[in-house]
Formats: C-alpha cells, sequence, structure tokens
C-alpha cells in the first residue's frame, strides 16, 4: 500500500517518548513490546493499493491496483483464538499492529498481510478516513460497551481532543441526547458543543464533580488519575466507567463501595475489524461530524507531534503523503 494519508495520534507521543506511565514511578517500555528504535510510527493508514501479492490477486478479484483503501491497522496473528473470533485487537499470540509492533504509516509504503483489512471509503473524504482507523473505532467500541441508556441518561465525556470530539458524534449518531463534553481547555469545550455535546464542564472547576454527579456513563479518553476519579466519582449506581485513553499513572479506590454502588470500570482497547466496517458505514450515510481536521505535508511530523504534546492541536493532524516529491 502506498500511503498517501496518516492520522497523528496522541498514543504516537507514548511510543516517541519510549515508554507509558504506569504510576507510582513505574513504567512499560515500548521495547518489551518489539518496538525498538529506529521505528516508524503511524497507525491510522490510508492509501492506493500498489502491487498485489500472488495469493491475493488470485483469492481475491476485488482488490485491484490503484484502489483508494483504508487500512485497519490492528493486525493480529491470524492463528489464535482471539483472532478467528473477529478481534485482531486483542491478539494474545504474535499481533502485528502499524505503528505499534510494526512499522507503521509514517511512511511512503505498508505492507498488509490480507485484503480483508482494507475497506473501501468512498464518499469519505481521505483526511478524515485515516482517522476512522484509530480515533473513531476507539471511541465507537468503548460507547458499544456502555449498558443500555435511557433517553435522559448523561454520557460524560472526559477529554475533548480528536477522540473526545468524534466520540460526540458516535453517541448523536446512536441517538444520545444528553452529552457532557469535559475538558480543561476552554476552546475545546466550545468546539464539543459544535460537535453536539450537550453541555460541557470544565473539569477543574471546583464544582465539577457537582455538576456531572448522576451521569449514567463516563467514557475516559485522558486516562489520568484525575479523570478516573471525576468519571468513577460522578457515577450514578448502576453507572459504567470506560477507560481508553492512555495518559498514565494509577488507579486508587476503595474496593466496597464499586459493589455497594453497582458500578462497572472497563477497559476497552482501540476496536475489531467489524466494528471499523460499521464505522465507515456510519460515515457513507453522513451520520458521522468530522472533527476539525488539519492537513498537513507529512515532512511536518515532528513538528505536528510536538504540538499535539504541548496541548496546541484542536481536533486531529492529517499527514499528507502526497506532497511528497
Amino acid at each position: 500500500m502506498r500511503i498517501t494519508r496518516s492520522g497523528v495520534c496522541h498514543s504516537d507521543l507514548h511510543i516517541w517518548d519510549g515508554y507509558f506511565d504506569l504510576g507510582g514511578g513505574k513504567r512499560f517500555y515500548v521495547k518489551e513490546r518489539g518496538c525498538i528504535p529506529p521505528f516508524t510510527l503511524g497507525h491510522e493508514p490510508f492509501g492506493v493499493v500498489e502491487a498485489l501479492g500472488p495469493s491475493v490477486s488470485k483469492l481475491d478479484k476485488k482488490i485491484k491496483v490503484g484502489q483508494k483503501r483504508l487500512i485497519y491497522p490492528w493486525i493480529g496473528c491470524g492463528k489464535c483464538a482471539v483472532c478467528k473470533g473477529g478481534q485482531d485487537n486483542y491478539c494474545v499470540s504474535g499481533s502485528r499492529f502499524l505503528g505499534v509492533n510494526r512499522p507503521g504509516a509514517y511512511s511512503t509504503h505498508v505492507l498488509v498481510p490480507d485484503a480483508k483489512y482494507l475497506l473501501d471509503t468512498k464518499g469519505i473524504d481521505d483526511a478524515f478516513a485515516s482517522t476512522l482507523a484509530c480515533s473513531a473505532v476507539t471511541v465507537y467500541s468503548a460507547i458499544n460497551k456502555l449498558p443500555k441508556l435511557g433517553p435522559k441518561d448523561a454520557v460524560a465525556i472526559l477529554g475533548c481532543g480528536g477522540l473526545g470530539l468524534i466520540a460526540i458524534s458516535v453517541l448523536r449518531a446512536k441517538g444520545m441526547k444528553n452529552i457532557i463534553g469535559c475538558d480543561i481547555d476552554e476552546a475545546k469545550l466550545a468546539t464539543a458543543l459544535k460537535q453536539g455535546a450537550t453541555s460541557t464542564v470544565n473539569t477543574r472547576a471546583p464544582d465539577a464533580a457537582q455538576k456531572l454527579a448522576g451521569i449514567a456513563a463516563a467514557v475516559d479518553l485522558v486516562g489520568a488519575p484525575a479523570t478516573a476519579a471525576l468519571g468513577i466519582g460522578a457515577l450514578r449506581k448502576g453507572g459504567r466507567y470506560v477507560i481508553c485513553g492512555l495518559f498514565g499513572g494509577e488507579l486508587t479506590h476503595p474496593l466496597p463501595p464499586i459493589a455497594q454502588r453497582a458500578i462497572g470500570i472497563q477497559g476497552s482497547y482501540v476496536g475489531n475489524l467489524q466494528e471499523l466496517k460499521e464505522v465507515v458505514a456510519l460515515a457513507k450515510r453522513k451520520k458521522l461530524k468530522p472533527s476539525p481536521i488539519e492537513t498537513r505535508p507529512a515532512d511536518q511530523a515532528n513538528a505536528a507531534l510536538e504540538d499535539l504534546k504541548a496541548g496546541r492541536v484542536l481536533g486531529r493532524i492529517v499527514l499528507n503523503f502526497e506532497t511528497i516529491q
């Protein structure tokens, strides 16, 4: 696949730094999972079919050289029970995640082992399509893990960056009416309202916990001790907190109230291939409102990461590899 667009994701920063913060002075170093420098980042790949292996050309006549395709990057071993069950993203036997433990999409080309990982996104803007492979499918999968919600139930989105803004779109597409955007940045909160949030809360405000009290669910797209404490503490009885942010730290929470309040605490990691197909279908039907996207030339990848790290990005940055001569 010849890469034409590649989204820039906050988790790229952790790989760039070389570790994830586990809290208490502990770190998980990415080299322990095969991500050893020099390493190519990028797990939101979109491109053009440039060449076919012999088995592909024989088995899948629908894939042809020159076709534009979104690439599902969470590629498993294809052999373990998890992969055979359609959960490549949870592979336990030898995952081949692009930009995570295999060379990624900050590049001119990537290799894809099976045509099933290529999705037709005709009718969707190329830059927006690339972000579906991580940001959109990640929040879609997290939202799928929420309990059945009533029409008046409130869902808090903790973090209104690239993931949070598209999460608001996904919730709207699923019919949710009461969506609370939460962040520490007033510009991001204003964008959350434009994206479809019903209301917003600045989580640094002294009354933030009071304003969120009684929510049915929280989706934490930051993943920091402060957001976890706020989201879990605000849940009503029977509520659920889903975390997929990787900012870092550790969670300390008393055990009895988890049972007494019957709350759920669940992790969610990206999404499976079927979920990405469903996300693409929503986008094709114009059910997903794109979050703000800034397209930059691919040679500005380092500057994009620096801006993301400094909190200067509103929405998503997508690298354009067609500008490379």
